[in-house]
This record gives structure tokens, sequence and C-alpha cells, in this order.
């Protein structure tokens, strides 16, 4: 670690145009004297990541799509800001010496290679990418155990439950309760989700999201990632964690505890909170823009989520009972439907079918290793890529 108890902690920040990205980077630029973005890390879009890199003058910018490489070169040499492209020029960003935490801020499997860099080399992660610990949550857990490295959460229901079980005796802890805001579906009937294209279901009533966690909320697959998360975070069992509807988004997770009774962390539905929580290590930031006010409680509901109008829910379940690579197929084949259902490629419930088609022909590994989980990847998206086109074909 190269940063001082009075210089700034230097920051990289891996899916910096994106949603989680965009809001960090705002946090930091407010609070120069705490942070500096010393290295961005951008997928594909190399015209925001060129417009970031001006405005926040990083050491070095990375973008993932070779193709990009001279673009961003030219546009950035003269400023004196190092570049880089490709797979490794990202994973590598996770480990440089002069970052003290990283922001796993990607989208999908893409966060589980730089994660795994960071660790190995003793950084902090403020965790937004939550299929890194959904495909190898064991293989993360032990690098954790031989490394000096913390992980804190950027998603708002594990920020929460972090935030709860501070200073309180693990062995009271009964049960980590998962809110959800039931998505722009909530209250439809099956038939009329079924018929719901991806414009329909990016109208999130509650949250600014990316497309692909956004298609996740409607299909409630972000919950069941969220529950297999949460078991790796907090070492629990996952007959001990529930998933609960709260419209509201004010609760964003309870934790209950053996005595009976609970604590839950409440706020205005910003992911500008959990962000800022992480990058201070568990310490506040003074100025929220939207504080939380007192008759915004005045009617805060609950609701037991459908399986039957969003089954991916169930997978959740399906992945911690089977255990091995399971939660890697589940993932893999997930991002290939979504991707497909932004496309208006199949429907609402094919993603769900497109899951379950490639869970039931793709190779089961009981004790993965890593490299069994980059097989698994693979193997899963070209099975559900080949359902996909299945269902395209017969005009589903």
């Amino acid at each position: 670690m190269t940063s001082t108890v009075n210089s700034p902690k230097n920051i990289a920040v891996l899916g910096c145009t994106g949603s989680i990205g965009t809001q960090t980077l705002d946090i930091i630029g407010r609070h120069p004297e705490l942070y500096r973005a010393t290295v961005l890390v951008a997928g594909r879009r190399v015209d925001e990541l060129i417009e970031l890199a001006m405005r926040h003058k990083p050491r070095l910018a990375v973008i993932a799509d070779e193709n990009a490489r001279g673009k961003l070169h030219e546009a950035l040499a003269p400023l004196g800001i190092e570049t880089a492209a490709g797979a490794e020029a990202v994973a590598h960003a996770a480990e440089l010496a002069d970052v003290d935490m990283v922001v796993t801020a990607t989208v999908g499997y893409s966060g589980l290679e730089p994660t795994i860099r960071a660790i190995r080399a003793g950084k902090d992660i403020a965790l937004a990418n939550k299929e890194t610990l959904v495909v190898a949550g064991d293989v993360i857990t032990r690098l954790l155990q031989s490394s000096p490295s913390r992980v804190y959460p950027v998603d708002s229901e594990h920020s929460a439950i972090y935030q709860c079980l501070e200073g309180e005796d693990p062995a009271t802890v009964k049960r980590l309760v998962i809110t959800a805001s039931g998505g722009p579906f909530r209250t439809w009937p099956r038939e009329r989700i079924a018929a719901a294209r991806a414009c329909d279901a990016l109208k999130h009533p509650n949250w600014d999201m990316g497309a692909k966690i956004t298609i996740d909320s409607a299909t409630m697959m972000n919950k069941a990632f969220e529950i297999i998360e949460a078991r790796w975070l907090f070492g629990m069992e996952p007959e001990r964690i529930t998933a609960i509807v709260h419209p509201q988004s004010i609760i964003h997770s309870m934790v209950e505890f053996t005595d009976g009774g609970m604590k839950a962390q409440l706020g205005v539905p910003d992911m500008r909170l959990p962000i800022a929580y992480a990058l201070g290590c568990a310490h506040r930031l003074e100025g929220a823009e939207r504080p939380l006010r007192p008759e915004q409680l005045s009617n805060l509901t609950f609701e037991q989520p459908d399986p039957q109008r969003f089954p991916c829910l169930t997978l959740a379940d399906t992945a911690l009972r089977r255990g091995g690579n399971t939660a890697c197929i589940i993932n893999a084949a997930n991002e290939i439907a979504v991707a497909a259902y932004l496309r208006d490629v199949i429907g609402f419930y094919d993603i769900y079918d497109v899951i379950e088609g490639t869970l039931a022909r793709a190779s089961f590994v009981e004790h993965p290793e890593y490299g069994d989980y980059v097989a698994s990847n693979l193997e899963a998206r070209a099975i559900a890529a080949e359902t996909v086109t299945g269902i395209s074909t017969h005009g589903k």
C-alpha cells in the first residue's frame, strides 16, 4: 500500500463507465482529500473511459476491448496517462503496487479473475460484482483466509447486513433477511409478465441500475444471487438466509438475533450510500444529498415473494443444495439468457427455461478449483447460447 495516513487512498475502479462505477467516481470527485482514482478500467465504452480519464486524471486507463487500444492511447498519451488493453491488463490492474483498494463494479463473470488477483496482492476490495462470490464463493473464501485483504460489500442489501452485524456476536445471529423491491412486475399476473418485453422490465420503480442487473431484478435472479453471496460473505448456512419483498426499498436488509430482536439498516434507495461506506472501510462520510426523512417511514410494507411468478428465485436453493459448480453454471446461463432477452430474442420466462436446460446438460463438478470454474463458464455459455437459438428459431 502506498497511501499514508494523511494522503488520499488510491482507488482502482473496475467497470468505471457503468452505473456503480460512475457513482463511485462521483464520490471520489467530491472527496479528493480522501480518495484518488488511480486506475480506471472499462469494458468496451472507450469514449466514456476517455472522458472519465480526462476528468479524473488517473495514472492508468485500461480498456478490455483490444480493438480500442489505439484510440485510448491516442487520446490519453498526450495527457501523460498510461494506457493498456485486454483481459490480462484488466486483471493486472487489480494487483498494482500503487493501488490501495479495488472497486469491482464490472458486470457478471468478468469480475472473478481481477478479484482473485486483488486478494492475492493483499488489496482491500469494495465488491459490487456479486457474481464473483456466486460463481466461486468457496475459492474466494479460502483465498481471503490467507490474505490481509478485506471485502466491503457494495450491494445495498449486503452492506446493510454488514452494518447490522457490526459489534455483534456471530453466535447470536439467527437469520439474515434480504429485502427485495419486487421489481417492475411485482403486482403483475403471470400472464402479463410472460408477455413483457425488455423495455418493460427496464423500468425499475426505485433503483437506477445497469440493464443487466435491472433485468435480474425483474426476474428476481438478483435476489437468488444475493442469497448465495450472503452465504459466503457472512459464513451463514443457506437455511438461515431468507428474502422478503419490501416495495419501498427503505429497509435494505435485516438481521434477526436469537433473543428475538432484529436490526435493520434504513436509507433512501441511493447506491452512493453503500458505495461510500465501502470506500471508507466502514467509516461514514458526511454530506448525504438525500437523507432519509421520518415521514418516509409511515408506510413500510412487506410481502412474501412468489416463486410461481418469479421462478428464478428458487435457483438459489438449487445452487446451494447441489453445491459444486452449480452456481457457476446458473450464472453463465443467466448472462446469456438476459442478453438474449434484452435483444428481444426470447421471452421473459424463457430466461428461467434456458438456465434449467443448461443445468440439465452441463457437466457437474463436485469440488471445483479455479480452472474448473473457467471450463464450466465456457461450457454453460455454449449450451445456453444453443438453447437460446433453439427457442428463437421456434418463434418463442
